[in-house]
């Protein structure tokens, strides 16, 4: 009886602290002049140009979506995290499909495993250059092969590219943490379970560069914020 009701009281007791947490969400805005949508021809490779009938690809290194916010920003807190976080059990996978990465952009915990798929009937290469982590560069010949890496540095942020296809790109926000974010369709981004305190919070664009700003949160408490990346001229 009393295992049960000291089993009961650490339930509650950890729902009464999760409760206390707070989330940090917003959206990422810009203004200034849109770049037109660049087009990726795909027929350098005959499978890759048939998957896409013979159609060329749009770029996704400067989305602008349809309500003028932007795609693919990685928001994360940067300075302010107390405290040791285990990574997930369950891995973050990044896919090949379609002669294209599958997130363009994501967020990873050190120690976390990275499940790397080939969904593609053709080879592909994987080549990580990260400046802190260990490189690595591995080959997937067939299709439906799954490659297992981790990172054991906090690193903002690590390149992904394909030398079979210089075309593919992706990039990897590798932190300590599980506080951080990737821009959907909609420019919006939340994180969640955020102790109380006071953060630095960073968003990264590939093309833009980076915004800090400081956000301090009460216990429970869901705070907007937003984010505006400019663009001048046509550079």
């Amino acid at each position: 009886m009393k295992k049960l009701i000291s089993f009961g009281l650490a339930i509650l007791l950890t729902t009464f602290s999760f409760s206390q947490n707070a989330t940090v969400k917003g959206v990422v805005k810009f203004v200034g002049e849109a770049p037109k949508p660049r087009l990726i021809s795909m027929k350098a490779d005959r499978q890759c140009d048939a998957i896409h009938g013979g159609k060329s690809v749009t770029a996704e290194d400067f989305v602008v979506n349809p309500n003028g916010t932007l795609k693919w920003v990685f928001v994360y807190v940067k300075e302010g995290v107390k405290g040791k976080y285990n990574p997930p059990s369950e891995p973050v996978v990044l896919d090949q499909q379609g002669c294209w990465y599958h997130p363009r952009v994501f967020g990873i915990m050190v120690g976390q495993k990275l499940e790397i798929r080939n969904s593609d009937p053709l080879l592909h290469n994987v080549h990580a250059t990260p400046k802190k982590n260990k490189p690595f560069n591995i080959g997937q010949p067939v299709k439906g092969m799954k490659t297992y890496q981790t990172f054991s540095t906090p690193e903002v942020m690590v390149p992904f590219k394909c030398d079979v296809h210089p075309w593919m790109s992706a990039y990897a926000g590798v932190l300590d943490h599980p506080f951080f974010s990737v821009s959907n369709d909609k420019g919006e981004f939340e994180i969640k379970n955020l102790p109380p305190g006071t953060y630095t919070i960073e968003a990264w664009h590939e093309k833009l560069g980076t915004l800090t700003q400081t956000v301090t949160v009460k216990p429970g408490e869901t705070k907007q914020i937003e984010f505006t990346f400019e663009r001048k001229g046509k550079k």
